[in-house]
């Protein structure tokens, strides 16, 4: 085992990677000489050259599709969002070329492209550099999208996304990146369609990804402490969901409560929601109680912004009431 930051896991994923197939390359703004904005391809540039590590202009509609071009000639782009916000400006290309073309081109080109950068609310970034954008993707078809939450995970997740013969988003939280973990030295892989069963239990299932796991496992400490028995499930695929694993978890607890730094109205736990009414409806015991992102821009303002995303005690006080009921 070695202990690694979260963003010297994602580095140490797309070196391997980088290193076993020469058809690997990263692509975006500053992740060469720089290094990357939060030190994922740092020393990557030495390494492979300018040609396997471009930094590109501030133009993410040009580099995003030139990454689409270069995987339907077989190359295997990974392009770094400096912020994933700034992907809106290169949601055309992801959208109508790398969701679409392999199945418009009749199955002729595959897109193995991997789209991965920081996003979520961070502090005081700002509402421009604090968004949430998996809930715009989601409705994408072609996409695959997971969220990272550990060091261990989020290697995992990189490896497989980089193999993968269609395109991957893979977000990042900003504020995880110096989160540590002891990973194992021999080589892993994990699977991009499957939950992590975090903790078992028996009361109340809690369904999270991202940086809201953190969240939920300091609620829960206190809640085991209190005589409380909640399972926690950590989504980290948000396309497709594994409703398998949800389901599997209600048939224990009958009990759900959904916890998002997305916004509420259009968000991933709306999807979970919908799913879980149209198919597993019978399994619950209590309205399913959603824990989301307030509907507005995030402030600068650092009590403001701590005020529109769920924390341990808003999770804590849901929890009781709900066994309570």
């Amino acid at each position: 085992m070695v202990q690694l930051f979260m963003f010297d896991a994602l580095r140490q994923a797309t070196d391997e990677e980088m290193n076993r197939d020469k058809s690997v390359f990263i692509l975006g703004e500053d992740v060469g000489h720089y290094g990357g904005s939060y030190k994922v391809t740092k020393d990557l540039h030495a390494k492979y050259g300018d040609l396997r590590v471009l930094d590109t202009p501030i133009a993410e509609n040009s580099f995003v599709g030139m990454a689409v071009g270069a995987a339907i000639t077989g190359l295997r782009p990974i392009v770094e969002g400096m912020n994933m916000s700034f992907l809106l400006l290169a949601f055309n290309q992801i959208s109508n070329n790398a969701g679409m073309l392999r199945y418009t081109s009749g199955g002729n080109f595959k897109i193995p492209i991997v789209i991965r950068g920081p996003g979520g609310v961070g502090r005081q970034l700002g509402a421009e550099h604090s968004q949430r954008l998996e809930a715009y993707f989601q409705a994408i078809p072609g996409l695959k999208i997971v969220a990272c939450s550990t060091p261990y995970n989020a290697k995992g997740l990189l490896k497989s996304a980089i193999r993968d013969d269609n395109p991957v988003i893979l977000f990042e939280h900003v504020l995880l990146y110096n989160l540590k973990e002891n990973l194992p030295e021999d080589e892993y892989c994990l699977p991009l369609d499957k939950a992590e069963l975090v903790r078992s239990g028996t009361q109340v299932t809690i369904v999270t990804y991202s940086r809201m796991r953190h969240h939920v496992m300091q609620a829960v400490t206190q809640l085991i402490g209190e005589g409380y028995d909640p399972e926690v499930l950590d989504l980290i695929s948000l396309k497709p969901i594994d409703m398998q694993a949800i389901s599997k978890s209600l048939r224990k607890t009958h009990k759900l409560i959904i916890v998002e730094e997305c916004m509420k109205t259009g968000g991933i736990a709306a999807e979970i929601i919908a799913q879980v009414n149209d198919s597993y409806f019978d399994l619950l015991d209590a309205p399913i109680v959603r824990l989301s992102s307030h509907d507005i821009p995030t402030p600068y303002n650092g009590r403001l912004e701590k005020a529109t995303v769920i924390y341990p005690e808003q999770i804590i006080a849901s929890v009781k009431t709900m066994i309570s009921n």
